[in-house]
């Protein structure tokens, strides 16, 4: 098994709570991992800590044989390697609103890696066609619906051609048509040998298109395996993350 991300013994602690108590897990390439739990167990700030946007207090993360190690941040020139072992979609989409499309795309390669504007533009235009949202590249991220920006973000989180690609709450904001679309497209970077960490409490996503799931709960592990466990849970956490995916308003 290739693994791209081991995460071991993960404690992160945020004014004076411990958010995160000594998880670990790893996401081999070519799987689609879906970290779960409701708001607050500690998934979106596993992600933040994978890319070095969050310090954490004790244990190991290494992707594709980088390692961060306990303590802050390192400055951002040190973390160019990072950069394109690992791509990152936020859930808001963080789309810079003054450059169109193509130029968000675009935009890394040239910053980070020093390429040409032209090469990086090729490039972007092929992921986004890839994505089925090249006849968006001119548009602003103001002016593209809510599915057209989260492709926008993920062929943006691409275009430094990481193995592992971040996803904090995908679907939040798409109907069923739309997830079962982004679905199908995250299954094919995938299929390309991707690695793929998704946190989410779409039970029905995770379900449907995810290789396996973790639950958190509390900033602890509580159970993992194939999605089948979401059919026959075993921990009340779990049972709550459905209860609530049911019943979204009694909460």
């Amino acid at each position: 098994m290739n693994v791209l991300l081991e995460i071991a013994g993960l404690r992160l602690s945020r004014a004076g709570r411990e958010v995160l108590r000594g998880i670990s897990f790893a996401v081999p390439r070519g799987e689609i991992a879906a970290l779960m739990g409701l708001s607050g167990s500690g998934k979106t700030t596993a992600l933040r800590a994978t890319v070095a946007l969050e310090a954490f207090d004790a244990g190991r993360i290494e992707v594709d044989g980088f390692s961060l190690a306990p303590g802050p941040v390192p400055p951002e020139s040190r973390l160019a390697p990072l950069r394109r072992r690992a791509g990152m979609v936020f859930q808001s989409h963080a789309l810079f609103e003054h450059l169109t499309a193509l130029e968000n795309v675009a935009m890394a390669p040239v910053r980070v890696l020093g390429q040409r504007e032209a090469d990086a533009s090729k490039r972007g235009r092929r992921l986004l066609d890839s994505l089925g949202v090249m006849h968006r590249a001119s548009a602003y991220p103001r002016e593209l619906s809510g599915g057209e920006a989260q492709r926008v973000a993920i062929a943006r989180a691409l275009a430094m051609d990481p193995p592992l690609l971040l996803m904090d709450e995908p679907t939040a904001s798409l109907d069923p048509a739309r997830r079962g679309s982004l679905g199908e497209a995250l299954q094919g970077l995938a299929g390309d040998g991707r690695g793929l960490l998704i946190a989410t409490h779409d039970t029905d996503f995770a379900a449907d298109f995810a290789d396996r799931v973790i639950i958190l709960a509390e900033g602890v592990v509580v159970e993992e395996g194939p999605p089948s466990l979401l059919r026959a849970p075993t921990h009340p956490a779990t049972r709550a993350l459905l209860d609530y995916r049911r019943h979204p308003t009694d909460r």
